[in-house]
């Protein structure tokens, strides 16, 4: 990793941690010296072994009593939270004409209630130890709008706004809150919708001003980066890391 910011000391929770963009932070983080615990609702079998430097802890983000029990777990073994990633989440690609109102609630429950549950916790223990930083897993498609992915859209400039709110109430408790917004990432799940023929890798780049998807470790650099005394000026902004998507608005 390049620019690597120095975490030494810090504890870091991560929901959604075990695949994906939460997997890329968290051993991110790990390697800038944090010690981190790891909360998913689907551990796999294997995991433990692989990654033996991270606490596990089995949880669902959508259960109020199973947030607080996590977070209790992450306390009582670290003896404080610095920093906590509200990163769980699901996508959803569908046409919304034939959305049913159960899909429509489960992309809510998770991205954008799990999301208040996992910052209302992180904030009650901060506050009580006197700050820390919190950062949400937005997306690009919570700040421009696509077809087709109603609910995603809607859940994640919820958390665009959540993020704001919270830093400007919380800022006076020490707490920073920022979010990320990552543009499509070469994760493992993009490179099989990408095999199976539902995303077209050449339009996508092509579309993209840097002519090419954002890796994981780049959404974590960031991360890692937000987290940092470096950024400790930073809070109520949404990192765009989308290799200039956004912004481009020609032909």
């Amino acid at each position: 990793m390049s620019g690597q910011a120095d975490l030494a000391g810090r504890n870091v929770l991560v929901t959604g941690g075990c695949s994906g963009l939460g997997l890329a932070m968290a051993q991110t983080f790990r390697r800038a010296g944090a010690r981190v615990a790891v909360f998913d609702r689907t551990i796999p079998g294997g995991f433990a072994a692989s990654h033996p430097d991270f606490l596990l802890i089995d949880g669902d983000v959508t259960d109020p009593a199973s947030v607080r029990d996590g977070f209790g777990k992450a306390q009582s073994a670290f003896g404080r939270l610095d920093a906590v990633i509200a990163n769980a989440g699901v996508s959803q690609n569908k046409p919304t004409l034939d959305l049913d109102f159960a899909e429509w609630r489960r992309v809510m429950s998770i991205n954008l209630d799990g999301a208040f549950l996992t910052c209302h916790e992180a904030g009650r223990l901060m506050a009580a130890s006197g700050g820390g930083s919190i950062i949400l897993t937005a997306s690009m498609y919570g700040v421009v709008a696509a077809p087709e992915r109603l609910g995603y859209c809607v859940s994640k400039s919820g958390t665009v706004m959540m993020t704001k709110a919270l830093a400007i109430e919380w800022a006076q408790l020490g707490i920073r809150v920022n979010a990320i917004a990552p543009g499509y990432v070469r994760t493992p799940f993009v490179e099989e919708l990408v095999e199976q023929g539902r995303l077209d890798l050449a339009k996508l780049e092509k579309r993209t001003p840097m002519g090419r998807l954002i890796t994981p470790e780049e959404v974590a650099d960031a991360a890692c980066f937000l987290i940092s005394d470096s950024a400790r000026a930073i809070t109520g902004q949404i990192i765009g890391i989308d290799g200039g998507w956004t912004a481009y608005g020609y032909l």
